[in-house]
């Protein structure tokens, strides 16, 4: 006897509250995960409509007690159905619970109350005048206010009605149960654009047509595949897209277009409504809980066609996808860093499958794991190798600052950069000066002692944050621990400690101080904290209300700006020192993106990358934009340690309140992925390393351990995370401790 775990409802906050039901011998084989059901549920047995998100032989309670499923739907998998199996998809590849996937691809969790616009419309206007004259007779001023506008008007706005004329509500009911007027009510959804479609399609070159007629002709041949479509900086990837959208959005079916940061969302959806209109929609983590809601609604009821937003986009309750285009692939952000931790690019070409859909991965600079599978065939690749309009790529200076400090130069800004700022200010073109580091220093250490004040939760240093000219606060950006900037020395009393590094705050002054005339922004995550920061910064550079844009990542990311003709990229290889195997692909990618900034819009454009490393691949591959120079090195590096995407990678995490605990249980879990390995003759094909204290061994009071396991196979990987789930899942000893599972992590540990 088998026996079904159902849930009632998957966008209720509360997704852990399950009901188990007995499957008859009838829908045994229909009743799988995602499958439409239908309960008797409460004291009255009435029936009502679930979904099955569990099934095994084991019940809850009395068997005798479990009621039998009611029925189980033949019939195609339901937009709910669909998520639930895509939630059971990534449980069985990243680990986590099914009630965590379930949250994770539920994001909207709770019924908003709608929004709706009422409009009084006069229907009998016969029975109108008989009242009025009564009205008028009886000196009833508000209803013969009522009855003479709709008389003139025919209809007007309830709002207007109740709070302008003055008129009681139940004053209105009353002549719409007299049959004089109706209410017409249109429901109106926050968060949306009324924009009607006015940009005229560019004309494609060779290399785009040829793009757009590969996918469209598979698609139309009934082949649903993976593109990557990797094109150079300012290569008309964008025009692409619309292209096959367009096409997509023809045969009837939906869209999904990933984007990896909020900050594009207001570039991407202005560009895209001014092509498609109203058909647009989009949804971000800033939106209100009501607008979520109904773009959610909006999908759901097909009242839209193309859905943009980041990695939770994926999501969208569309009835048809046809098209997932994940733009800017490469990105980490499409990383989850919550159980599961999943990478949308992998979770999307599974449901794709599930979809019948079509999956375009794009980027200039893609993700080793992406090229990979293209070059073994498992991806199409689609190149565009020139820029949109023949648009010349920019000219790349690379400046060894050691050279720099040794002719006496302390600044930071080489002398090539500050004069081509100065060049362009004068030419009253834009400029964007790229920094890798948030804050204003990136620690505060005594020169006396060396001591570095370090957060008292986390094994991390406190960032500096500026109050006006001088560090006001320090920060821990793992916990949120803050603390006022100490005069002395904690350890040895010294007064020479001070804030070492370079930030956005200290570039944006530097840069105010050294050019006076000019007109600078920053962007960052400190400019960007409220709803509209993203866009207010960026329409205010779009608009030309600024000579320079001083930022972190989030200017170098799928911008597009006609008037910059230089980027400055102050300490480029600083990522390059980061303790992480990814090191040198992040530079690559950062330094191109970075690069590719800059004059695209047939002006010569010019890039200056400062460096301590001028020699380095990754830094010399992005100078002349060579994909292919960076990747053959690269992937040189990850064949010979085994590290992904040549094999695949699963870190093991585990964080106790109590040290010991955290070593013995680490210990343990260790042991147990040996012996497991063993008894299915699989030691030799997985490595396993560790366990070890994590780089950063504490945040939150919370000790943390790692264990690395290597193989060739990413199954026998789940294989391991299935073996420990199954283990500790009941175990007394890891009632204290968490344990997480990251597969080809993004980060180090």
């Amino acid at each position: 006897m088998r026996f079904a775990d159902v849930i009632v409802d998957i966008s209720h906050e509360d997704l852990d509250r399950t009901f188990q039901y007995r499957i008859p011998e009838e829908f045994e084989k229909d009743a799988q995960i995602g499958a439409p059901v239908v309960i008797p549920f409460g004291a009255g047995n009435r029936q009502i409509k679930g979904y099955i998100v569990g099934v095994s032989e084991e019940p809850k309670i009395d068997p005798a007690r479990i009621k039998p499923l009611v029925s189980v739907s033949k019939k195609g998998l339901a937009i709910e159905s669909r998520i639930i199996e895509l939630a059971e998809i990534m449980r069985r590849m990243y680990g986590g619970t099914l009630n965590d996937a379930l949250k994770t691809v539920s994001p909207v969790k709770q019924k908003i109350k709608p929004q709706v616009s009422k409009t009084v419309v006069l229907t009998d206007e016969k029975a109108a005048r008989y009242f009025l004259e009564e009205a008028l007779r009886r000196n009833y001023k508000a209803k013969a206010r009522l009855l003479e506008e709709l008389l003139r008007s025919g209809r007007i706005e309830y709002e207007i009605l109740v709070n302008k004329l003055n008129i009681a509500r139940k004053t209105i009911e009353d002549y719409k149960d007299n049959g004089v007027l109706e209410i017409q009510e249109t429901r109106l959804y926050r968060g949306s654009r009324s924009t009607s479609p006015g940009e005229a399609k560019v004309e494609l070159n060779a290399e785009q047509r040829a793009a757009v007629d590969t996918v469209t002709a598979d698609i139309d041949a009934g082949k649903r595949g993976v593109y990557l479509l990797k094109g150079v900086t300012g290569s008309g990837k964008t025009e692409v897209y619309m292209s096959v959208i367009e096409a997509v959005v023809a045969r009837g079916e939906q869209v999904i277009m990933l984007i990896p940061e909020i900050a594009l969302t207001y570039q991407t959806v202005r560009r895209f409504s001014a092509r498609f209109g109203e058909r647009v929609s989009f949804m971000h983590s800033r939106l209100s809980d009501g607008e979520k809601y109904d773009q959610y609604l909006r999908a759901k009821n097909g009242d839209t066609d193309i859905m943009i937003g980041p990695r939770s986009a994926l999501f969208t309750p569309f009835m048809k996808i046809g098209l997932i285009i994940i733009d800017e692939e490469h990105e980490n952000s499409y990383k989850s860093e919550n159980v599961p931790k999943y990478h949308t690019r992998e979770l999307a070409a599974e449901y794709a499958k599930i979809l019948g859909a079509t999956l375009i991965l794009g980027s200039a600079t893609p993700s080793l794991e992406s090229y990979y599978r293209a070059q073994k065939g498992e991806y199409k690749l689609l190149e565009l190798t020139k820029r949109a309009g023949n648009a010349a790529l920019p000219k790349v200076h690379i400046v060894d600052m050691r050279d720099e400090m040794k002719k006496g130069n302390m600044s930071m800004f080489s002398r090539k950069l500050r004069a081509l700022i100065e060049d362009r200010l004068e030419k009253k073109q834009q400029i964007m000066l790229f920094i890798n580091r948030r804050g204003y220093a990136g620690f505060v250490s005594c020169r006396a002692c060396g001591e570095a004040l370090r957060c008292p939760h986390c094994a991390v240093s406190l960032t500096a944050h500026m109050a006006g000219k001088q560090v006001g606060r320090l920060v821990c950006h793992y916990c949120g621990y803050e603390t006022e900037m100490p005069k002395l020395c904690p350890k040895c009393g010294s007064k020479y400690i001070a804030a070492f590094g370079t930030g956005t705050q200290k570039v944006e002054e530097y840069v105010r101080r050294e050019f006076p005339n000019a007109r600078v922004l920053r962007m960052d995550a400190d400019t960007t904290r409220d709803k509209q920061g993203h866009e207010r910064v960026l329409a205010a550079f779009s608009n030309d209300e600024a000579d320079i844009l001083v930022g972190t990542q989030m200017i170098v990311k799928g911008h597009d700006f006609a008037r910059v003709t230089l980027m400055g990229i102050i300490a480029a290889d600083l990522s390059l020192n980061a303790t992480d195997f990814r090191a040198g692909e992040r530079t690559f990618e950062l330094l191109a993106q970075a690069a590719g900034r800059s004059g695209r819009a047939g002006t010569d454009g010019e890039v200056v990358i400062q460096t301590y490393n001028p020699d380095h691949y990754a830094v010399k591959a992005a100078a002349t934009e060579d994909y292919e120079e960076f990747y053959e090195n690269e992937i040189a590096y990850r064949e010979m340690l085994s590290y992904p995407p040549a094999s695949n990678l699963m870190a093991t995490l585990l964080t106790s309140d109590d040290e010991a605990e955290a070593d013995s249980c680490a210990a343990f879990l260790y042991e147990l992925m040996s012996a497991g390995l063993e008894a299915v003759d699989a030691a030799e094909e997985v490595s396993l390393i560790g366990p070890s204290k994590c780089s950063v061994e504490k945040i939150k009071d919370r000790y943390r351990r790692i264990i690395y396991a290597k193989s060739s196979d990413y199954g026998l990987l789940v294989k391991c995370k299935d073996l420990i789930e199954a283990r500790i899942k009941d175990d007394v000893a890891f009632e204290k401790c968490n344990v997480q599972f990251d597969f080809n992590p993004m980060n180090g540990y």
